[in-house]
């Protein structure tokens, strides 16, 4: 059984509530209580964490992980920079997620 994936919106947390954020694809351990993104894992805080859902189980970095949303505003404080987009998820992001095929070419939120 292939392991169950999903772009989401993943938000580094450990300067501060404004942070780092890409959108990118993600793989579910199969228990659903970690994440695996670009050779790092990250593991639930059950609820724990204040703006915050993930750490890093290596650094222990906190992280922000969630579904992207309709509108973009994935942020949890509007305003931020912009939030980079994977190329390998790109399309499906734009065209799929945002219903907005149109700006397949753009690189950020």
């Amino acid at each position: 059984m292939r392991p169950k994936t999903r772009i989401m919106y993943i938000e580094d947390k450990s300067q501060g509530l404004e942070g780092d954020a890409v959108i990118g694809r993600v793989t579910f351990s199969k228990s659903g209580r970690s994440v695996h993104y670009t050779g790092r894992t990250f593991q639930s805080l059950n609820g724990s964490g204040f703006k915050e859902n993930y750490f890093d189980v290596e650094t222990g970095a906190r992280f922000w992980i969630s579904g992207c949303r309709k509108d973009g505003a994935d942020r949890l404080y509007a305003g931020g920079s912009p939030v980079r987009i994977d190329d390998d998820v790109r399309e499906e992001y734009w065209s799929v997620i945002r219903g907005l095929p149109e700006s397949m070419s753009r690189v950020t939120t």
